[in-house]
């Protein structure tokens, strides 16, 4: 993935366990060294999973300043997922969701392919902890960054951008749901889709999971899928535009999200058109509105605060507020499309 001296990591065992799982429970926080919790073996920067830690991609996921991210689960020994159909699995405690932000050497000028972050999410006995962890430049480890950072990032054919690397509150600030921390990502609709496995064989996610014995459900489920935003061949243009506005936009526009009170909720099963914002003024978007009059004006992706709002970069108007620098052309692309076919 990177070209970088590769020292070994030391600790190929998972150590994260009961000490550090019971530190981190009483409001102490993870080790200062990603290496210290064995999740990968060899080089730390090739990450190559540990016993007990599982690969995964999402159909649909979270834009990141053109970032790729690969992910794993870390799961304690003899533990299981419970299975939910339409929300975020129940995970046992113990478990940690490891996901991992790079450019590879083709998206960076005159640099040579790097991670940049790596984000934990640890299941404690009453919610989730988040640590968020800063590759060093030889890329032999990240270190814990409580306080987050920021790295210049140059991208071809894009405007250098500032990086930011999330604190533990900004985390809180997207992960937040009836007021604890959750995960977003892992749902039967995103993890729906073919993966690699140990042998190179491609198989569906959710049915290794279940033939392991690490998810309590048949393997012959029949799972609901979330279409991919950006393949046509997954889904309408309907059902690809709602899969990303759910990723990027409803871990906050939902029921149980911090901008409930916005009354805008964007979760791809909402079945209201004014809940949609189709038609709906806002209730409290200021200068972030454009002096537009509605979320949504179906037939006018122009007339949209939506829209306003995602191809925006200032702070007072964009949409997510926090986790890029950067307008996605591409998803802008596909919600300008979407509200256009909007009747």
């Amino acid at each position: 993935m990177v070209n970088a001296c590769k020292p070994k990591n030391e600790a190929p065992n998972i150590v994260f366990e009961e000490e550090v799982l019971n530190r981190v429970d009483n409001g102490h926080l993870g080790h200062k060294n990603l290496s210290d919790y064995g999740f990968f073996t060899g080089f730390l920067v090739d990450l190559v999973p540990a016993k007990n830690v599982h690969p995964y991609e999402l159909n649909t996921p979270l834009f990141s300043d053109y970032a790729q991210k690969k992910r794993f689960i870390y799961l304690p020994e003899g533990s299981i997922i419970e299975y939910h159909p339409t929300e975020v699995f129940d995970f046992p405690v113990g478990t940690v969701l490891i996901k991992n932000f790079y450019y590879d050497d083709a998206q960076l000028i005159n640099q040579k392919g790097r991670i940049i972050e790596t984000r934990l999410l640890i299941k404690k006995a009453r919610e989730w902890q988040a640590l968020p962890y800063i590759w060093n430049s030889e890329q032999t480890d990240a270190i814990l960054e409580i306080t987050g950072g920021a790295q210049e990032i140059s991208l071809l054919g894009k405007k250098l951008i500032h990086y930011q690397i999330p604190n533990m509150g900004q985390c809180k600030g997207c992960h937040q749901r009836n007021g604890t921390l959750q995960p977003i990502g892992p749902t039967a609709r995103q993890l729906n889709r073919n993966h690699l496995d140990d042998g190179g064989k491609s198989i569906n996610q959710l049915r290794r999971l279940s033939r392991l014995g690490l998810l309590s459900v048949s393997e012959k489920e029949a799972f609901p899928k979330f279409s991919v935003w950006n393949d046509p061949k997954t889904g309408s243009l309907d059902e690809r535009a709602r899969a990303y506005l759910e990723m990027n936009c409803a871990h906050c526009h939902r029921k149980e999200g911090p901008a409930k009170n916005s009354g805008l909720y964007l979760m791809s099963t909402s079945n209201s058109r004014h809940a949609l914002g189709i038609m709906k003024a806002p209730v409290a978007a200021g200068s972030g509105s454009g002096q537009l009059a509605y979320d949504i004006v179906p037939g006018q992706p122009e007339a949209s605060i939506l829209l306003h709002r995602m191809n925006s970069t200032e702070p007072a108007v964009m949409m997510p507020e926090l986790g890029r620098k950067m307008i996605h052309k591409e998803g802008v692309a596909l919600i300008r499309s979407w509200i256009a076919s909007l009747e």
